[in-house]
This record gives C-alpha cells, structure tokens and sequence, in this order.
C-alpha cells in the first residue's frame, strides 16, 4: 500500500475500457456482456465502499462495473438492511433443517427445494478482465510501479476529504403478505364474479371476539366504581404486542446442545502470515476444486491451487483498523464453517466502512440439500448485525448483484427489506418500486426524481490523480508534461466512472 504524507494510504488502480462484448454467464449469449474493468494493485476499504456504492464489484483484483443499458443481463447492485431483516417462511426452513441435521444427524434427500442457487454471490463476475488478455495486462508497468511505490514523494497538495452523504433510505412499513394470506372469513361465499363488500367489517375469529367482549365488559364495570386510571377503550391485542423473534434465536435454535453434529463458523483473514489461515488453506483448495468441478462442471485446470488463490485470495484491500470500526478491523476475510472438525463450507466476505460484502460462497457437494447457500447468507447477515454493536454505521449486507432478467437470481430479493442501487443517479431505491420497473423493461433509472443527478458528478477531469514517473500530479499536471499524449479521453471515461471524489483520491496509474 502506498503512504505518503501523513501515512496516509493511497489506490492504485489501471483502467481498461469496456467497448468489446464477452460471454454471458446467464444467459450464455456469446458476447452480451459489457463491462468498464480496472485491475487494483492496492486499494483502501473506502475506496472500494465508495466504488461499490457506484455499481463496482471486485473479482479477486480485478474491478468491474457492468454496462447496464447495454449488457444483455443487467446486474443491479443490492444491498439488504441488516438490522431490520426478518427471516421469511423459507428462511426458518433452512435453519430448521440445518437444526434438524445437527442435532440428529439426518440429511435431508435430493437436492436443495429452497432457494434456486446455493451459491449466494455466485456470478462473482469475470474472473479475468475477459476483454483483456494477459499480455495486455502491462505486466511490465505493473513490475514499475511496484519499484516506484517506495520511491513516492510526498504529496504538497492537500487533497479533498469526501463527505459521504447519508444513504438514501425510504423505509415504510409493510404488511406482511403471509398474515394476510393467513386471515380466515366466516361469511358466506360471494356470488360468482362478486368480491366481498366493502361496506361490512372485516370478519374475525370467534375467539378474539369473545375476548374484546370480556375485556369491554371489566372496563365498564371498573369505571363504574370510579377507577380513572383506564384510559384507553381497548388495550393492544395479544398480537400487537407480540414483538417477531429475532434472526440470532432462529440461529441458535439451529445450533442444539447435545447433538449429532457439531457446528463452528470461524472468521479468518486473507492473510499468508496468520497462522489460522494458512493451516487450513489446502483444505479450503481442496473443498474449493470439488465444489466448482461438481456443482459448476469445472474443468480441474479451471479450479487449480493458483486459480483459487488468484480468485479468492488475492484481494487489492489491505488490513485497516479503525478506533471506531469493527474489533476484527476491515478488509478481506475467510467464513469457515467447520462440521465435527474438518472444513464443509467457506463464505468469502469483505468487511467495509459501512457494509459486509458477500464475494462468494462454496460448499462440499455432499451437502448440498442443507441449502448451505441460504444459511450463509442468514449467518452473514447476522453477522453485519454484530458488526453493528461495534461499528453503529457498519449496517447494511450486500449481496453482489441482482439479475431480474434471470429468474434464478431473483432469489436474492428475497432477503429484505433490500434496496437497489439506481444506475443513473446512485440513489438507494426500494426493490419494491424497482420490480415494477423491471417487469417492463431491462434497464431501468430507479430515481423518479426527473432533476435528480449523480452528485458525484465529474466536473474537473484535470484534478484526478495519477501515478506517473514515481511521481503523483494532478491529470492536468500529468497533460502539460506529456504533450500530445492521447489518453484524455480514456481518464475522462475512468473518472466519470469513479466519480469526481474518487477520482481525486485514488491514483491512476500512467506508464
């Protein structure tokens, strides 16, 4: 990580374009998927916040952001409110036979009848810039600007701090679609064609009725002997005041003492020099190799040692700790979930400024009908929820992105209340609102605010940064020295991607 005054840590990133078409992982179309990428040779965990919160997404350290008003499957990125999540009918399923595994040993037979895909952030994205061979990857400026790094001279300039604005959030409450679906009338059926009368109460059990019937009858009774303390006709019902129980009770029911099973998730971090991390490494290669050959038909040089560690263990994020962040600090980290000792699952996850990031997930196949893919995501979002105690703004779990256009990957609207982000003007909007929107067309602007616009806005091409000759300047700075260089337009589309905040902080590299 580069440091420079004030041991301030900086990004460095190298931009690719994103002008030609690759194979779509959806739906297969040969070359329907577009993307800007850009390859990190370090980043800090605000940057990457910032960027994700733009549509970005990482796979392993490369960065990309899909083209949605051209790609053939738009990926919308999502986000879940973790502290106000309420597990849905399918969820307690899930944890109910995790439960029922753990504690009697049963599997469950066949495959997972939950959510469509186990893997919760499976489509991680393309695992090399698809539109970028190696040897396009400058691999020998990547070697310059690790020789450069130590050499940088501080910054005299002093640099625009970002003011991240409050995310956008228009939570309303909601009726649960499952307590309706439970109501139960007495009246007699309508006629055919007739729906029920507006104009008559809604019918109600006969024992509710009783109930109100006895509570009226004390109230009256003890305002007749003159007790003034009632102030309310009617007390709130069993019901109202029944609070839901929270997702952490869900997960421990599924962890029973005195069981078959025994069940251990451990965060570990990326990291070669933490013990913990490199004594199960070969174990996580071995589990990673099987899932992908089993459940995703890879080939075994698709799944090799290198391929893992390049995929899901080279992250551009570095180690940071925070007085106000999270005990376990921000970066990269390995979920490992240990069954009676030995390695069936591994949630590859990101720990930022203001979220949990899901990368990916893989599981031993001998279990794929535990629906371990749900379960994950349940634990993770439990997770985001302690994370919180720590860390009051660390409260929202993404989960990569959500493909309307394909019905499989809808399952991750399921996990709410959820948000999507608007791909014109970065606004949070209810993934209510957007479905509708998508029912009609494959991309959509989510903010109805027509005056709307990005307020990150690109305004000043000439003040991003860029990494040049073992040198940071200003892209103005960089122009005058480089007369007649034609990159303006490419650093003009990387900035306007970034955003013009980003763009003033992270440095672009230039050879």
């Amino acid at each position: 990580m580069l440091k420079m005054a004030g041991n301030k840590s900086y990004t460095i990133v190298e931009y690719f374009g994103g002008d030609c078409g690759y194979r779509c992982g959806y739906c297969k179309n040969d070359e329907g998927n577009f993307s800007h990428g850009m390859w990190s040779h370090t980043m800090t965990v605000q940057d990457y916040q910032d960027l994700i919160d733009r549509g970005w997404r990482r796979s392993g350290k490369y960065v990309y952001k899909p083209k949605l008003d051209k790609t053939c499957c738009p990926q919308y990125t999502i986000r879940c409110h973790a502290l106000k999540f309420q597990p849905s009918k399918s969820h307690k399923k899930v944890l109910k036979k995790i439960s029922k595994f753990i504690s009697k040993g049963e599997l469950p037979k066949g495959q997972d009848d939950g959510e469509p895909m186990d893997s919760v952030c499976d489509e991680a994205g393309p695992r090399e810039p698809s539109t970028v061979c190696h040897s396009e990857l400058k691999c020998a400026a990547i070697a310059d600007i690790q020789k450069e790094l130590p050499e940088c001279p501080a910054i005299t300039e002093v640099q625009k701090e970002v003011v991240d604005g409050a995310p956008v959030d228009s939570e309303k409450s909601r009726k649960d679609p499952e307590s309706v679906a439970d109501e139960r009338t007495t009246a007699a059926a309508p006629k055919p064609g007739m729906g029920a009368d507006p104009g008559r109460p809604q019918c109600r059990k006969a024992k509710d009725l009783r109930k109100e019937r006895r509570l009226q009858k004390e109230q009256i009774r003890q305002h007749a002997d003159g007790d003034s303390s009632i102030v309310s006709p009617m007390p709130p019902t069993a019901a109202q005041t029944k609070q839901p129980k929270p997702l952490e009770d869900f997960i421990n029911e599924s962890l029973p003492d005195n069981s078959s099973h025994c069940l251990e998730v451990r965060l570990v971090p990326v990291n070669f020099e933490d013990p913990q991390f490199t004594a199960s490494y070969q174990r996580s290669v071995a589990l990673y190799a099987r899932y992908q050959m089993a459940i995703h038909g890879d080939d075994p040089s698709e799944c090799s040692e290198s391929e893992f560690r390049r995929f899901l263990c080279d992250s551009p994020l570095e180690a940071e700790h925070s007085p106000d962040g999270p005990e376990v600090g921000y970066g990269s980290f390995h979920q490992q979930y240990w069954l009676d000792g030995r390695i069936v699952a591994v949630g590859v996850i990101d720990i930022l400024p203001t979220c949990v990031s899901s990368v990916y997930f893989y599981y031993h196949p001998d279990f794929a009908s535990l629906s371990l893919g749900s379960y994950s995501a349940l634990r993770e979002i439990a997770f985001t929820r302690q994370l919180q105690k720590q860390s009051p703004k660390l409260s929202y779990y993404y989960l990569g992105f959500y493909i309307h256009s394909c019905p499989k990957m809808r399952y991750k609207g399921q996990y709410r209340p959820s948000d999507l982000l608007c791909p014109e003007t970065y606004a949070w909007v209810q993934i209510e609102q957007c479905l509708l929107q998508l029912e009609n067309s494959r991309y959509a602007r989510f903010n109805q605010d027509p005056d709307a616009g990005d307020p990150r806005v690109l305004k000043d091409v000439g003040r991003a940064l860029v990494l040049y000759r073992r040198a940071v300047m200003p892209y103005a700075a960089y122009s005058r020295k480089r007369k007649g260089s034609s990159d303006e337009t490419e650093v003009q589309q990387y900035a306007d991607l970034v955003g013009q905040d980003s763009a003033e902080r992270i440095l672009l590299y230039r050879a």
